[in-house]
């Protein structure tokens, strides 16, 4: 089909700029139709970030209707058009029906396989790209979405290969060319839908040997942060988590978060605090508990007594209740022998005014679950992948085809068996998506690289 397709551009049977479609449209600028047909070959050029977002990626029913779409200008405006209408939010702020088709793009990679470009009344120009096309035209979406799927488990590339051909270069490329998405904007179709609440930590890793930490931003259910940073201080946090703040403000720019949950890192808070001055930072109610749990590691029934205390003081319904019964229990732990419990059982009384700040806000993450849970899932893929190795920029794009990977992956029978109505995780947040298959959605969410201005 992909080799058809170039057979009838040669054949001359797409609309040539002088049929009413050129960049102009103005027949006295018009020579011949050679002169005017431009046409870009993408063989071994380099492409950067900023080819993404020059490129629209739409679902195409079937490879046959792209096919009839190229051959007929008519239907592929109509096309073009009616998906606008459906999701706008996968095309140019600037879009509007009256775009000129401006030139071809013929993929070398591909047998010739032929893409449109349209040209804005602002003088952009896009490149149309179904969404059965991978990026930089390296193959077709369904030759490579199943052993994408199994990077879901960290399986590595020498196994892809081993299974799927190619080689284990090809597999790390397909892999990572995933990360140059904005994973914020790839992921949140509207910036109605852009959280509130977030919960936030660092995972501890390693880069060539060396100790890292990959600051970890996520919310329903999502994973929409994951900075690389090569130290834990408050400047290096500040950066890493500086990419979810610009990928949000690209959506939304006014957006700020009302919470951010955090554990008991200082620089954690002030990183959240020098990015948004006006966030709550509301601290992590289970670090405090899991600090008292690892000195009661010897005495089972006395970590039960604790523990009942010290969540049912996390269950209070009011502020005044949870007042009271933390006046309670640093009461019943002062009766306690000096020990390193009574201590951390003190040092959790302590902190109740940093706890008291989750009352202001009830949708506020008040523990660390959601994003220990979602770091859970990094942990075993870095395991599986024995943590990085290479260049810092490949480590960094490996990190959000990680994030990506798990926000469009579709769920498993186990997760659905409450919910059969679960798709992913991008479905859960959008309430829709756009197409049935998880990579051709990815790419589709990706349009213009997530970035939508």
């Amino acid at each position: 089909m992909l080799s058809s397709i170039f057979e009838y551009f040669l054949k001359g049977a797409f609309p040539r700029p002088s049929d009413g479609y050129a960049p102009d449209e103005n027949p006295e600028k018009s020579g011949t139709q050679n002169q005017q047909l431009t046409t870009i070959y993408m063989g071994e050029q380099s492409m950067e970030k900023s080819f993404l977002k020059k490129t629209v990626c739409l679902n195409f029913p079937s490879e046959g209707f792209y096919q009839e779409c190229m051959e007929d200008h008519k239907k592929m405006r109509t096309f073009i058009n009616d998906t606008h209408q459906r999701f706008p939010e996968i095309f140019p702020e600037d879009f509007n029906k009256n775009f000129t088709f401006h030139d071809f793009v013929i993929s070398e990679k591909q047998n010739g396989f032929v893409m449109r470009r349209i040209k804005l009344q602002n003088q952009e120009v896009y490149q149309i790209r179904p969404s059965f096309m991978m990026p930089y035209m390296t193959a077709e979406t369904a030759e490579v979405e199943k052993a994408l799927y199994l990077r879901r488990w960290g399986v590595p590339f020498d196994a892809l290969a081993y299974v799927f051909g190619r080689d284990a270069m090809f597999w790390q490329r397909a892999y990572v060319s995933l990360g140059r998405n904005s994973v914020v904007g790839t992921t949140i179709k509207s910036s109605d839908l852009l959280p509130e609440h977030l919960s936030v930590d660092e995972k501890h890793s390693r880069f060539n040997g060396e100790k890292v930490f990959i600051a970890t931003t996520v919310a329903q259910e999502c994973i929409l942060g994951c900075g690389f940073a090569e130290s834990a201080g408050t400047s290096e946090l500040t950066e890493a988590y500086r990419d979810f703040k610009e990928e949000a403000r690209n959506v939304n720019p006014e957006y700020t978060p009302e919470t951010v949950n955090t554990d008991g890192w200082e620089p954690t808070r002030n990183a959240w605090k020098n990015l948004f001055p006006t966030v709550i930072t509301i601290l992590c109610f289970l670090h405090a508990f899991l600090k008292i749990k690892e000195r009661c590691r010897r005495s089972g029934k006395f970590l039960k007594v604790i523990g009942d205390k010290v969540w049912n003081a996390y269950h209070s319904e009011t502020l005044t209740q949870f007042s009271q019964r933390i006046r309670r229990l640093r009461e019943w732990a002062s009766l306690l022998e000096d020990s390193p419990v009574k201590k951390a059982v003190s040092d959790l009384c302590g902190k109740a005014a940093k706890f008291k700040a989750a009352f202001q806000k009830p949708n506020a993450h008040r523990t660390s679950n959601m994003v220990d849970r979602l770091m859970n899932y990094q942990n075993r893929v870095l395991f599986a992948m024995q943590y990085f190795h290479g260049s810092t920029e490949t480590a960094r794009l490996s990190l959000r085809a990680m994030a990506l990977t798990w926000n469009f992956h579709p769920y498993g029978t186990r997760a659905k068996y409450n919910n059969p109505n679960l798709i992913s995780p991008f479905c859960g947040v959008n309430k829709f998506c756009y197409h049935e298959n998880w990579l051709q959605n990815l790419l589709v969410a990706g349009s213009m690289g997530g970035w939508r201005r």
